[in-house]
């Protein structure tokens, strides 16, 4: 394997984008392990007020996990979710963020957010790290963006996903997010904000594992549950594709039939996560890494649909509005990926 390495003179700038880059990209591990190495060491070396801290800190986090579903009710700090470092990130590859309607701010949505790709890096910039370009195209709507619930069972992590937007995407979470008032003179919209977006990659861990580059392969035709969501809460649907999500790396070859699917099924199965293994760049080299590929991403937002609300979905209903979603998507596919994607006349939308 030849080997094709980076240039040694490289503006400084870049070179931050590349340093900020790979402690996004390693956050999740770095998060995890440096936040159970913290409670390992207070409970087993730490002092009794150490260790009587930590305790009352871990009791804290079950019972507000329970309380609020650990959620941010507003923006949060600001300085966390917009600021230079983020935007290193950002510039990186670039991630762009295209409006194509209007999201007024007298209701709540659930943006129904494609592809997956390994880590969904384009809606997690826009509508987590980096805000800035959201808050100018859809003002007074707070973005929030889905993860899994037990990344908030973890202390210490929690809190940093907490300041980047991040919220479960348990019922509860969803409920309390979407359920809010959109009146201006409510106490709990007196940061100016009157509309809830939650991004949710509906697609998931079983997307996640059909990402390589050039292919967009969406798993939709059986996830109806955002759908049902939408419906309880009265929240509008805005379907939403990240172009280039997919060509930021690619993975070890794993087609439907090969054992390492099969492993990374059963541990999806238990975990809720695939164990992807990811191709990348490296610090110093275009060839192999953990860094992800300089790619441009666009995230295109479509138009909303609304729905009827309703405590108890009528599953026609829910069939029909999802299929409205599945319709919606393929037409925000068909019309910007001749503007988004290199040989386009190539790039086919899999709906599975």
């Amino acid at each position: 394997m030849k080997i094709e390495w980076a240039p040694l003179r490289v503006p400084l700038e870049r070179r931050l984008q590349i340093v900020v880059t790979a402690f996004f990209t390693s956050m999740l591990l770095v998060l995890l392990s440096t936040s159970f190495l913290i409670i390992a060491g207070s409970l087993i070396y730490g002092g009794l007020l150490l260790r009587s801290l930590m305790l009352l800190y871990l009791g804290y986090v079950y019972l507000h996990h329970k309380k609020t579903q650990s959620v941010v009710d507003d923006n949060g700090w600001m300085i966390t979710r917009t600021n230079r470092l983020h935007r290193y990130y950002r510039d990186y590859f670039p991630v762009e963020l295209v409006k194509t309607a209007d999201l007024p701010a007298d209701r709540n949505y659930i943006l129904a957010s494609f592809p997956h790709g390994i880590l969904g890096t384009g809606i997690g910039i826009n509508m987590g790290v980096e805000i800035s370009k959201w808050l100018e195209l859809f003002p007074q709507v707070r973005p929030k963006l889905g993860t899994l619930d037990q990344h908030f069972h973890v202390p210490f992590m929690r809190e940093v996903l907490r300041c980047w937007g991040l919220v479960s995407v348990s019922k509860e979470a969803l409920l309390r997010m979407l359920s809010r008032s959109n009146d201006p003179k409510h106490k709990d919209n007196s940061d100016g904000f009157t509309s809830n977006a939650v991004a949710i990659l509906v697609g998931g861990a079983q997307e996640a594992m059909d990402s390589h580059p050039g292919q967009y392969i969406l798993t939709l035709k059986n996830r109806k549950g955002f759908v049902k969501m939408a419906i309880r809460t009265g929240s509008s649907i805005v379907p939403s594709i990240s172009f280039g999500e997919v060509d930021i790396f690619d993975q070890v070859a794993n087609p439907p039939d090969s054992l390492l699917r099969k492993f990374q099924n059963v541990v999806k199965k238990i975990t809720g996560v695939s164990p992807l293994i990811p191709v990348g760049r490296g610090f110093f080299n275009y060839t192999f890494g953990f860094l992800p590929f300089r790619r441009r991403i666009v995230q295109v937002v479509g138009s909303p649909i609304d729905v009827v609300k309703s405590d108890q979905p009528d599953l026609e209903y829910v069939d029909k509005v999802h299929g409205q979603v599945i319709e919606a998507i393929k037409v925000l596919f068909e019309e910007h990926k001749d503007k988004y994607i290199q040989n386009s006349k190539n790039a086919k939308l899999i709906i599975q």
